[in-house]
């Protein structure tokens, strides 16, 4: 039997000419940019022309593009050796605001003719922004006949949830015996988002406390990074949480729950943005702790979730 999996994820320029295209791709989505339809197209251009200096200098300090592409081709051809042979299983990377986009990847996956179709969604928690954006993309351009099912989100997923635990077992230990505060920190929302019915709050915590409890840890929060514009978004910030564990003289073991791989919000914003920040606000220790990428675990994990909806 041959099998497709979708595995969706947000994407990255992979040039600095493709900054300001991307942020318009980002800009235009409706899940996004939350206005009256006519409105969204010359207003994500404007954005876009207006933010794209500010992002091109952000991608200039990781190399000028986004790593992420890479990162989930690796961990598609990690998934289908996980998976083994008992079908053919082929893994198919769609970004949602760059390349390759659902458009090509739906011509690619005709090309294979599977017999059934799974999508795998990288974002661990539900949201209406990721999730059911990447979602209503597919399902408004394939027209397979095949059974295709789809993996919603899997914030405790038990894979997930330990791999999580070994990398930040890692980092705790890394920061010897002095007081630490171990922050979660998961991409932020506007809290209209979450006022709306967006589970992805709630689920946020959820891997969280699953993580928590599982090191029985005691000192920990929750908090929200990569804020833009003058909406209100849900908290608290990771930069206040930061400030916080200076004033408290405490170190911070910082996992980023809420990525399974490396782009500009963990590469720049928190290993450089927010390490600065940590020094200024007289954070002892400042250690931030790897996204899951290819862990053994977190693949295991996805060939699980697939396996249960064949």
């Amino acid at each position: 039997m041959k099998i497709a999996i979708i595995l969706f994820n947000l994407g990255g320029p992979d040039s600095p000419e493709a900054v300001q295209p991307f942020l318009r791709n980002l800009f235009g989505d409706p899940a996004i940019l939350r206005v009256p339809s006519f409105i969204r197209s010359p207003l994500a251009s404007l954005l876009a022309r207006r933010r794209a200096p500010t992002a091109r200098a952000i991608y200039d300090k990781i190399g000028g593009a986004s790593p992420i592409l890479g990162q989930t081709e690796a961990q598609a051809r990690a998934l289908e050796e996980a998976l083994g042979g008992e079908h053919e299983w082929r893994g198919y990377v769609c970004m949602r605001y760059w390349h390759p986009m659902t458009e090509a990847v739906v011509r690619s996956v005709t090309r294979f003719a599977p017999d059934r179709i799974v999508l795998l969604p990288l974002y661990p928690q539900y949201s209406t922004a990721t999730t059911a954006s990447s979602f209503k993309a597919w399902n408004d351009l394939a027209r397979f006949t095949v059974p295709t099912k789809s993996i919603d989100s899997y914030p405790v997923e038990p894979g997930f949830i330990a791999a999580s635990v070994e990398l930040l077992q890692q980092g705790v230990a890394q920061a010897g015996r002095q007081p630490t505060r171990v922050l979660f920190s998961a991409h932020g929302l506007p809290e209209r988002v979450i006022k709306a019915g967006d589970p992805y709050q709630s689920q946020v915590e959820q891997t969280a406390k699953a993580i928590a409890d599982t090191m029985n840890l005691v000192d920990w929060s929750v908090c929200y990074q990569s804020r833009v514009g003058p909406l209100k978004w849900i908290g608290p910030s990771t930069d206040a949480e930061i400030a916080r564990a200076g004033s408290d003289k405490r170190g911070v073991v910082l996992y980023p729950l809420s990525f399974v791989s490396e782009h500009s919000e963990t590469l720049v914003e928190l290993d450089i943005e927010y390490r600065h920040l940590a020094t200024q606000k007289g954070v002892t220790t400042y250690i931030r702790v790897p996204t899951v990428g290819t862990h053994p675990l977190f693949i295991g994990g996805l060939a699980n979730l697939v396996r249960s909806v064949m």
